[in-house]
């Protein structure tokens, strides 16, 4: 552990980079999938399975946080570490996506973002520096910028102005954040589909001299390739000794092809909330235990895996707890997603070091691509 944030990059694989984050409260192994814990939970799991599992970071929603138990009361509480009782590092999205996501009970201006609870219906008012505020209040290890997402297809106008916005607000954030010893502040590049406003946001970035960047405003409507066209075109524009967060990504393909084109650290939702509605993600690839061809197979969802949930337990009875609406269903495939991102993570890890990156992704690429097991 170090007692201020660095990165160590420690080997290459074609563009694929393995590296190390090093924080006081602990170090974090890129490529790396950070498990989301929007309200200080990661749905329907055991934060010492979560840590079991390979996950060296969580991350936590400042919007969500904010509205309930709030940011005050959680620092009267010791800081989120405390109250969650997770002892490793944390990052904080900034609010920026629920811009997006929430865009019908929010109003903007370049001061900030006044969001309607869609809890109570309260009003909060988050400006650049309120943002940064609530990430120190929660005691954040890396708090994002706050920006502005934008749904993908858009107006280049609108994406230009919301790029420009978030710029603006990323100087406020970095003069708000200061000096936090042994933390970081990360800038967001936005710019939608459109290659020369992302190379315009990665520059303003640059010059921000910030501990990190991330992708933002990807995965948010546009088709994959323009995904990985916009990867190839900003990230060759940002600092090669900083990390880079692809945000809000996303499938087990989608990180594997991003880690191709040097992304360092991811985290979505999709493990968690496929395993809460019966969607198993395997090294044979996706594996939907709702359907009936599972109801009388008593061979695991992996024998190889080292997850309990995938190894331990029946088709038959995930199969029956799904169909059941039981609770216990929705915790064990989130055990097993999750268990299987962070064994994804390693196998691309230990390839990066072997420097055989472009090996291990055609071969995982084309298990997949063979499908689950045949019917019993």
């Amino acid at each position: 552990m170090s007692e201020n944030f660095t990165f160590n990059l420690k080997a290459t694989s074609g563009k694929a980079r393995l590296g190390e984050i090093t924080m006081p409260r602990g170090t974090i192994r890129t490529p790396a999938f950070m498990p989301v814990g929007t309200v200080g939970t990661v749905k329907a799991m055991y934060l010492d399975q979560v840590k079991e599992g390979g996950a060296d970071i969580i991350l936590g929603n400042t919007y969500h946080l904010m509205l309930r138990p709030g940011p005050e009361r959680v620092a009267r509480l010791g800081g989120l570490h405390e109250l969650i009782r997770w002892p490793g590092p944390i990052l904080t999205d900034s609010g920026g996506f629920q811009v997006m996501s929430l865009s019908g009970l929010r109003k903007l201006d370049e001061q900030g973002v006044t969001f309607k609870s869609h809890v109570d219906g309260s009003l909060h008012h988050m400006s650049p520096e309120r943002s940064i505020e609530i990430q120190g209040l929660l005691d954040s290890d890396i708090q994002m910028q706050l920006d502005e997402c934008v749904a993908l297809p858009n107006e280049p106008r609108e994406i230009e102005r919301a790029m420009e916005l978030s710029l603006r607000w990323a100087e406020r954030c970095r003069v708000a954040f200061g000096t936090q010893p042994g933390k970081a502040m990360f800038g967001i590049v936005q710019g939608g589909d459109q290659p020369a406003l992302r190379i315009r946001s990665a520059e303003g970035l640059k010059q921000l001299d910030l501990k990190g960047y991330s992708i933002g405003g990807l995965a948010v409507g546009e088709p994959q390739a323009v995904m990985l066209e916009m990867l190839g075109i900003t990230l060759p524009v940002l600092p090669t000794e900083k990390p880079r967060y692809l945000m809000g990504v996303g499938t087990p393909d989608d990180m594997l092809k991003s880690v191709a084109e040097g992304i360092d650290m991811f985290d979505c939702v999709m493990p968690t909330r496929s395993g809460r509605h019966g969607l198993a993600f395997t090294r044979r690839g996706k594996v939907n235990i709702r359907n009936a061809r599972h109801a009388e197979d008593m061979r695991p969802l992996d024998e190889q895996s080292s997850c309990p949930a995938a190894r331990d337990y029946s088709r038959a009875y995930l199969h029956h707890l799904v169909r059941s609406n039981e609770a216990l269903g929705g915790m064990l495939l989130s055990w097993n997603n999750l268990s299987y991102y962070q064994e994804l993570m390693q196998g691309i890890r230990q390839s990066i070091a072997e420097n055989r990156f472009e090996d291990f992704k055609a071969e995982t690429i084309e298990t997949w691509a063979r499908g689950d097991i045949d019917p019993k």
